[in-house]
């Protein structure tokens, strides 16, 4: 099963998302893909996804995350409680601290709404903080040197050791993935 974790406002609707749901449709895998739109509070976040994961997942199916940001933030958190694998896509490293000036009412990227950021999702996100990755081998991580975001420096320096694609240039949202889900996809297979 591959299971991709948006970032913050974003959602299944993603570009990066509707990439991968349609590559593994076309490979006649949809039943091996979730995407579940997560809510704001991360330790909720948490608790949906290991949830649906549970109630989808084949008894003894390996389990592969691609998280997106905010996304390879929880990736991270899951892969180091559960054993899974995971691909990292310009993630989170220290979101806490990013998200501070979030704070309060914030605009969804697709489909309208918003969220209202709360400080306890600042302490919750430091509850689900990784110091340090155990096994390397279990990590991809693909980032972008044009990240606008997120510093791709402090990415390199918290996965040390770990496969990695560093994109010269690009931003944030990776805005040519197309040139790189085959390789995720790989990744995740290999898991």
């Amino acid at each position: 099963m591959i299971v991709y974790l948006h970032g913050f406002r974003s959602s299944p609707q993603s570009f990066k998302a509707r990439l991968l749901a349609a590559r593994l449709t076309d490979a006649g895998r949809a039943g091996e893909w979730l995407c579940p739109t997560l809510p704001v509070s991360p330790a909720e976040a948490i608790a949906q996804v290991e949830h649906d994961i549970a109630a989808q997942a084949r008894p003894g199916e390996k389990i592969a995350l691609i998280g997106s940001s905010l996304g390879g933030y929880f990736a991270t958190h899951l892969a180091e409680k559960h054993g899974w694998h995971a691909a990292l896509l310009n993630p989170a490293v220290v979101p806490d601290r990013d998200l501070s000036k979030y704070l309060g009412e914030q605009p969804l990227w697709h489909g309208g709404g918003s969220i209202v950021v709360e400080p306890r999702h600042l302490a919750e996100l430091r509850a689900l903080a990784v110091a340090r990755i155990t096994q390397p081998q279990r990590y991809y991580l693909l980032a972008a040197t044009g990240d606008e975001v997120l510093d791709y420096r402090e990415m390199l320096a918290h996965y040390p050791g770990v496969a990695t694609h560093l994109i010269e240039g690009s931003d944030h949202g990776i805005s040519e993935f197309a040139d790189y889900v085959d390789e995720v996809i790989r990744f995740c297979d290999a898991a």
